[in-house]
């Protein structure tokens, strides 16, 4: 309990702690299954709750996705995570990812090959695809 008191883990992660603090392995297992019928432990809750805060730090949505399935989840998991982000209003990856171009490098992107090129890069290492990027760095920024 002291675990989910902190914050959301995925049943993988908690199972694993529990056995890293000396809990036999199907011991880990059924305490997580009877904390996950109590509800104290739900994949989907975790799963919208990282895309939550992922998509709010300025990741995209390759990033999630690859975070999300690290932690054990399901796809319908993931896929309920990016639909709470839908329906939420924090799935236009474009103006993310503009806002980051626009924070981190300032007007000029377009016009500067080099500078293009290292907001594309950066935009790739945070997890937004080609289309995204190219849209997010080919744009001027006192325009859009």
């Amino acid at each position: 309990m002291g675990l989910l008191v902190r914050r959301e883990h995925s049943r993988k992660e908690l199972a694993r702690k529990l056995e890293a603090r000396g809990v036999d392995e199907a011991e880990a297992e059924a305490t997580v299954a009877r904390m996950a019928e109590a509800g104290w432990q739900d994949d989907d809750r975790f799963a919208v709750g990282l895309a939550r805060m992922r998509s709010h730090a300025g990741y995209g949505p390759l990033r999630i996705r690859a975070e999300l399935s690290t932690h054990g989840l399901g796809d319908d998991a993931i896929r309920a995570a990016f639909e709470a982000l839908a329906e939420a209003g924090d799935d236009d990856w474009l103006a993310v990812a503009r806002d980051l171009v626009r924070r981190r490098h300032g007007p000029g992107v377009a016009d500067d090959l080099a500078l293009r090129r290292k907001a594309a890069d950066f935009l790739f290492r945070r997890g937004f695809g080609g289309d995204t990027v190219r849209a997010a760095t080919a744009f001027d920024i006192d325009e859009g």
